[in-house]
């Protein structure tokens, strides 16, 4: 997917507490926007999610923390 700049004029209210959200996710600015873009377009129906990310975390070897847990 290929990504276009767009500048973006933005009440400094809304883009602080855009930012503390991002610092609470551990996300950038940019991506925190863009993440509550896109999920109010697809809660909107206006876009069709089609995957979803799923990442899998392994124990590093020698780890016995993450085997107990299994």
């Amino acid at each position: 997917m290929t990504k276009k700049s767009f500048p973006l004029r933005i009440n400094e209210q809304v883009i602080a507490a855009m930012q503390r959200w991002a610092d609470d996710d551990l996300r950038s600015l940019n991506a925190q926007i863009e993440f509550v873009l896109r999920d109010a377009l697809v809660k909107s129906g206006r876009v069709k999610l089609v995957q979803k990310v799923i990442t899998d975390v392994e124990p590093l070897e020698g780890d016995d923390v993450g085997e107990e847990a299994m």
